[in-house]
């Protein structure tokens, strides 16, 4: 549980005060610096305070650095000198950190690279102003070489900063890598090791010895430990220097040089233990966390490649050995994985289909030129065939990809299939009964056309003769050939009236035949359709003449012109007319309308013509709507109620109006009535 603030940030000062006079007094007293002053403390100090309190604090920075200082025996223009020059290196530090939170109170984190670039450049601008300012200060009061101070001061205070800022960030939040016998191994090995480095004279250093030690902890245990460490290892190297002790303490006297060396020595080894711990640190936290995804990433992975197991996944290396043989591939190709890992996938498929597949990709006919023109996604889909371990081949839908490395290498591929055998064969038997179902209506369009040449050419011999009956069975009631008795004039009737009615069927199957063969030519000439309709209405007006029927014309005021076949159309109005009076019992009523519609929605360009011929006869069943247009089709109550008629009237109706680029429509209801409507274009 972290402490309050107010309380942290006391705490700090108290620890910056204590270990500012331990620092100056354990600097040598023949020196001109200050040994390594808590600098990186003071910078804590910030760190850990609210924003508001920054200036605040940098004056108490001030005042502790100057004051730890001058009583620490170094005279006061120097103690202000160097106390400016820490306050404006704690100052610059905050800025450059504050970067890396955005502005808020937060913790600068230290767990990125651009982290580290952040902490890196905070300590090296530390340093150099501290530099600066001891090269001033020294040029100003003439205490020591000013570019002796610079190099003394700068190195310690950016080992200072180096070593203690870290403590106060926000580090990886990742665990120890090793064990706790681990962990207590290198807690003995530095705390046994350091003392034993530090403390000959006589010996050639051996500091380097606990570099490995600070390495292996950044790499194996908690950040906070690591620098734990770290920390130790510093205490006892500063501790025992202080004291006379160690590879840096006589150096001066061996090398003749300024006492100050063996503070920037001391400063120079602990930057370089920092420099090693933090990045290490760093970077096997950003290894872990991206182990950690990768590894999450790979058991989804897994976890959909395992659960396909309709589908067979198969991966293989650059070499094509098998690499991945997940259980939906097991299923359908019948060895267990391990049976197959390792070994190439060329099992998987037999010679004979690299050969048809080649010669069906037109490319050589060998394993790799066929697999090289599969790869990739314009063969996505296409059809391959595995063999499974009893021998039988089956045909997979195949989509095989190329994997490829960061630099565009292919390192792999992975192909995933689903076997369609089941489906392709349907596929071909459904090809095959369509193919045979077309040679069927190849062959019923021979017949139909067959039976309507022989219908026509029956009409054509029938015509003749039932014309020559009809003049003769005229002559005949004329008195040409004698007078008849009652009985004989009615019977010639009879006689006569089916021959009409004969000649009549014949002349629609030849116009109908005509039609169909598209070779009636239709006169085109203007007309007033209404005339058309009007003549329609009174040829079929006898019809209805003895009959207790409600029949109404509705025709428009203005002409309609219409560009047409007059007498093909007339005979449409005849045709449903007619039908309409036939099928209408005594009571009903039939009503003829003629119309034009302007152009809209459902209505072509130009506008169209509507003739409506509507009735309240039977109706038809609407199981038999689509079948009143084919040839000799008549509904099954006209059947029931044995009204005569050929089944030709509709088939000849639709067919004018359909040459006139015009459309018909049905309503129906049995004992409803019936809607026929006819829609032509006004620019026929």
């Amino acid at each position: 549980m972290r402490l309050d603030p107010a309380l942290r940030v006391g705490g700090l000062l108290v620890a910056l005060v204590a270990s500012g006079f331990l620092a100056v007094h354990a600097a040598p007293d023949e020196g001109h610096v200050i040994g390594i002053w808590p600098v990186g403390v003071a910078s804590a100090v910030l760190i850990e305070a609210r924003r508001r309190w920054a200036p605040v604090l940098l004056a108490v920075v001030l005042v502790v650095a100057v004051g730890t200082i001058w009583l620490g025996g170094r005279p006061g223009a120097v103690a202000v000198g160097y106390g400016v020059g820490i306050t404006l290196e704690t100052a610059l530090v905050l800025a450059v950190l504050a970067r890396g939170r955005g502005g808020s109170d937060a913790r600068p984190s230290l767990s990125s690279d651009a982290d580290l670039g952040r902490y890196f450049a905070a300590c090296a601008a530390a340093g150099g102003v501290a530099a600066a300012a001891g090269a001033l200060t020294s040029w100003v009061t003439g205490f020591g070489r000013p570019e002796t101070v610079a190099l003394a001061l700068g190195t310690a205070h950016l080992a200072s900063q180096l070593t203690l800022l870290p403590f106060f960030m926000r580090l990886p939040r990742h665990g120890s890598v090793g064990g706790r016998l681990e962990r207590v191994a290198q807690w003995l090995a530095i705390l046994v090791i350091t003392p034993l480095v530090f403390y000959p004279q006589d010996l050639p250093s051996m500091a380097f010895m606990v570099v490995p030690l600070l390495a292996w902890g950044a790499l194996r245990i908690r950040p906070i430990e690591a620098l734990a460490q770290m920390g130790a290892l510093l205490f006892f190297a500063i501790l025992m220097t202080t004291y006379g002790r160690g590879p840096f303490a006589a150096v001066p006297e061996v090398f003749d040089l300024s006492p100050d060396a063996r503070g920037v020595l001391l400063a120079a080894f602990a930057a370089t233990c920092a420099l090693i711990v933090v990045p290490l640190m760093i970077r096997v936290g950003q290894h872990i966390v991206t182990s950690r995804e990768a590894r999450s990433e790979r058991d989804k992975v897994q976890s959909i490649v395992d659960g396909a197991t309709g589908i067979a996944i198969v991966g293989a290396d650059a070499e094509g050995r098998i690499t991945l043989f997940n259980p939906g591939a097991e299923r359908l190709l019948g060895y267990r994985a391990e049976e197959v890992l390792g070994r190439s996938t060329r099992i998987l498929h037999t010679m004979r289909w690299v050969v048809e597949k080649a010669d069906e990709l037109g490319t050589a006919r060998d394993f790799d030129s066929v697999f090289g023109e599969v790869v990739g996604a314009e063969h996505a889909g296409t059809h391959m065939r595995f063999l499974r371990k009893d021998g039988v081949e089956r045909m997979h839908s195949v989509t095989l990809t190329r994997i490829v490395d960061e630099r565009g290498d292919a390192i792999g591929y992975v192909s995933t299939s689903e076997d369609v055998t089941d489906q392709v064969e349907a596929q071909d038997r459904l090809q095959d009964a369509l193919q045979t179902e077309r040679q069927a209506v190849d062959r019923l369009r021979e017949v139909d056309r067959a039976k309507d040449a022989f219908v026509s050419s029956v009409s054509h011999e029938l015509r003749t003769p039932i014309t020559s009956i009809l003049g003769y069975l005229e002559l005949l009631g004329d008195g040409s050939y004698g007078s008849l008795e009652p009985a004989q004039a009615r019977a010639l009737q009879r006689v006569s009236d089916n021959s009409d009615r004969l000649l009549g069927l014949i002349d629609e199957l030849l116009t109908l035949s005509r039609l169909s063969e598209d070779g009636l030519a239709l006169s085109s000439r203007a007309f007033d359709l209404r005339e058309v309709v009007q003549e329609g209405y009174d040829v079929v007006a006898p019809a209805w003449a003895q009959r207790r029927l409600d029949v109404s014309l509705d025709l428009p005021t203005e002409p309609v012109p219409f560009v047409g076949d007059r007498d093909m159309l007339e005979r449409v109005v005849v045709n449903l007319v007619g039908n309409a009076v036939k099928f209408t019992p005594e009571g009903g009523s039939v009503s003829v309308d003629l119309g034009v519609v302007d152009a809209g929605p459902d209505v072509p360009e130009g506008g169209e013509v509507r003739i409506d011929v509507r009735d309240t006869g039977m109706g038809i069943p609407q199981q038999e709507i689509q079948q009143l247009f084919s040839r000799f089709f008549r509904s099954s109550i006209a059947q029931q109620r044995a009204i005569p008629g050929s089944g030709l009237g509709l088939s000849i109706t639709r067919a004018i109006v359909e040459k006139h680029g015009g459309v018909i429509d049905v309503e129906s209801a049995v004992d409803h009535g019936t809607l026929f409507r006819v829609r032509m274009p006004v620019c026929a």
